[in-house]
């Protein structure tokens, strides 16, 4: 496992009859040689390491294997989780939710009963279990794996009823349930509930602050859908010309999909302005004073437009899922691919290809921002997944800030969460036969579930191993925001739109919700305190696991604070008047217009010369410096900017997060601490030691 840990315990209650989910408590486990059970203490505070409304269904002693060593411990079930409690740890007050040991049930992926070399059955909803289990694996949709074996002779029955528990109560998950929510008492309220350290922008003061903090001069922060009434996808807040009218941008927004109209998404030190919005409604008719409106809103004061087509050489959605599937199944411990066949299966799935091509356009992208004073539209139909992606990866090949912690932090929060990513929608369930299906190439998942964030994360890892001195956080902080997509405690990722976290606090309940196709109505009956966050790290790591986020190879001199001058000469150089330019397929092509309704023409059908991407094997504009119009002129890149390799062996798999299940293969992964690398030095030494006499005698 990731990290090792002491301190939490669950008191565990006799097990009893549970007619709800047809259990039958087993035999009396005196003369087991298990301490005989205390009442069940579980409570409705943090404090005492409890969840509001869990309770305990089944449990059975066991060990946990695939570690070095193995554990002995406790195998519970209750109606929120799975968890292994090994002898002797107990749950701390400060740190309820353990970050190790807890499986949530939406978070379980597959259930396998084992009974000797043979006997295997894969458990799904509804199932009956047909033998007495000697080991059970739980596989999670995080790349986790729980195997226990469990103790012969009278605790036999035991076995078979926390089984069968873990199936149905995974099964009632499915259905819509999530944690009932977490209350904190007054004792834990100055750990857990303490204000997370960074602005959830929630409020027009941290959006304000947050554009002073960019030095964003030219831009305000508009009030329009402080009611939810323009857009329910949209934050409250978000940033728009200075001298554009709330009258205006309400007007211009009915003009693109789901009214996500254009917005500043980041403002480069340089002066250059990078934007999001969705697609044109081409079927929308606006009148003259809109298109000014629009095309001032696009143009955001810049002489030079770029609009991006952000999903041209993106993979879809269902491109998405299907790749991410079937590279869960590949990393099974129990996976049916050859060893020689191994990475030919892995480029198979295509995940390494879809982080090429992310990385490929975001370097791009950064080109175009960096190189000029402009105004770069990033332009996706539904503004929700890749223009967070690409935006987020442009800031941090840009911006030596976004690469802090508490700067990576403010940046998935913004551009993620506040911008309305779907996160419950795209983490959706999956079919029971999607192991199955997913070997069959015209298997289609539902077009709404897609790992995009997921995705992100894996590209920031590939820029860490890269850039490894120019990150403050390290491979462990990625690997606990992976896994907290699938800790539904908190409404940061438990939510598809800042509407619907606003309506579960409480913010907007006297707000007006207009009918938007495609959203998900709020879950009834959760009652998640809306304090908490996933940035609230507390809830699940213990302090010496949060250290560990910080990566000490990391360089401050890499982030000054003055990182960049405001102005250049060299990028101030003015082009033609209001010069319009597409970027599609590494490629820059003039447009006569910004708006397709002009000469009733649609904006990717306007006439032009495309230019032709060179035959070079840098495969990126980035690299080869070229695809700029002559009239920009030279333009040096600035210091501090990342532009990331992309061909072949450079684009690795992320080992420590996807081959979890598989923990031989975890050491020599360079371990977070001192002492973890003296333990593997070690290991290697031993391994070196015993394999010399038989190299020396072969």
């Amino acid at each position: 496992m990731w990290w090792g840990g002491r301190g939490h315990s669950f008191n565990i209650a006799p097990q009893k009859d549970n007619p709800e989910l047809g259990l039958s408590a087993p035999k009396s486990i005196q003369g087991s040689g298990m301490p005989e059970p205390r009442r069940n203490q579980l409570g409705s505070c943090l404090t005492s390491g409890c969840l509001s409304g869990e309770q305990i269904l089944a449990w059975a002693p066991g060990i946990r294997k695939g570690l070095e060593p193995e554990l002995p411990g406790t195998l519970i079930c209750t109606n929120l989780r799975v968890t292994f409690q090994p002898c002797g740890w107990q749950r701390s007050q400060d740190t309820p939710l353990s970050s190790e040991y807890d499986f949530a049930l939406v978070n379980i992926g597959q259930i396998e009963a084992v009974s000797g070399l043979s006997r295997v059955q894969l458990l799904r909803p509804g199932s009956l279990l047909k033998f007495i289990p000697e080991e059970i694996l739980i596989h999670g949709r995080d790349f986790r794996l729980l195997r226990v074996g469990f103790e012969a002779g009278g605790l036999k029955p035991q076995a078979f009823q926390v089984t069968m528990a873990i199936v149905k109560a995974k099964a009632q998950s499915s259905q819509g349930q999530q944690y009932a929510g977490i209350i904190l008492s007054k004792a834990g309220q100055s750990s857990a509930s303490r204000n997370p350290p960074i602005p959830l922008l929630e409020t027009s003061e941290d959006w304000e602050t947050e554009r002073k903090k960019q030095g964003a001069r030219d831009w305000r922060v508009s009030t329009v859908n402080e009611r939810f009434d323009l857009a329910t996808s949209l934050s409250r807040y978000f940033w728009v010309p200075k001298r554009t009218l709330d009258s205006e941008v309400r007007r211009t927004f009915g003009h693109f999909h789901q009214s996500r109209g254009p917005r500043l998404s980041w403002h480069h030190p340089a002066g250059s302005d990078l934007l999001r919005s969705g697609g044109f409604c081409t079927a929308s008719d606006p009148n003259k004073e809109d298109i000014r409106a629009v095309e001032s809103m696009l143009q955001a004061g810049h002489s030079d437009v770029v609009l991006v087509d952000t999903m041209d050489e993106l993979p879809s959605l269902a491109d998405v899922q299907l790749a991410h599937s079937k590279l869960r199944t590949l990393c099974q411990p129990d996976s049916s691919a050859a060893e020689d066949k191994w990475l030919s299966v892995l480029e198979g799935t295509r995940w390494l290809d879809y982080i090429r091509s992310c990385l490929r356009k975001a370097s791009d992208i950064t080109v175009l921002v960096t190189s000029r004073v402009r105004s770069v539209v990033l332009q996706e139909h539904s503004d929700r997944d890749f223009n967070g992606l690409l935006s987020s990866l442009v800031q941090l090949l840009s911006a030596p800030e976004a690469r802090t912690l508490l700067g990576f932090q403010s940046l998935v929060q913004r551009e993620w969460v506040a911008a309305g990513h779907p996160f419950l929608t795209r983490f959706g369930e999956t079919t029971a036969s999607e192991e199955v299906c997913t070997s069959l190439p015209t298997f289609q998942f539902p077009s709404s579930q897609a790992p995009v964030f997921l995705l992100f994360l894996d590209c920031v890892w590939q820029l860490l191993q890269q850039f490894p001195a120019e990150f403050e956080f390290s491979e462990f902080f990625l690997l606990a925001l992976h896994d907290s997509v699938r800790v539904p405690d908190t409404l940061t990722f438990l939510r598809d739109t800042p509407w619907e976290r606003g309506k579960q606090s409480g913010q907007s309940n006297s707000y007006t919700k207009v009918y938007t196709p495609g959203y998900c109505q709020l879950p009834a009956g959760d009652s998640i305190n809306p304090q908490l966050s996933v940035w609230n790290w507390s809830l699940r790591y213990s302090n010496e696991q949060r250290l560990q986020f910080h990566n000490p190879g990391y360089d401050p001199e890499s982030c000054p604070d003055s990182w960049l001058p405001r102005q250049q000469s060299s990028f101030t150089v003015p082009g033609p008047p209001s010069s319009v330019w597409l970027f599609s397929r590494g490629a820059l092509t003039p447009l006569n217009q910004l708006c397709p309704w002009r000469d009733s023409s649609s904006m990717l059908a306007i006439s032009s010369r495309w230019f032709p991407r060179p035959a070079i094997s840098s495969e990126s504009m980035a690299d080869q410096e070229w695809g700029l119009p002559s009239h920009w002129g030279a333009c040096p890149l600035p210091a501090g900017l990342l532009l990331p390799r992309c061909l072949g062996p450079q684009i690795k798999l992320w080992k420590r997060c996807y081959l979890r299940g598989r923990p031989e293969i975890q050491m020599g992964l360079l371990a977070p601490t001192i002492s973890g690398l003296q333990d593997e030095l070690a290991h290697l030494q031993e391994l070196l030691r015993k394999w010399t006499p038989r190299i020396n005698n072969s």
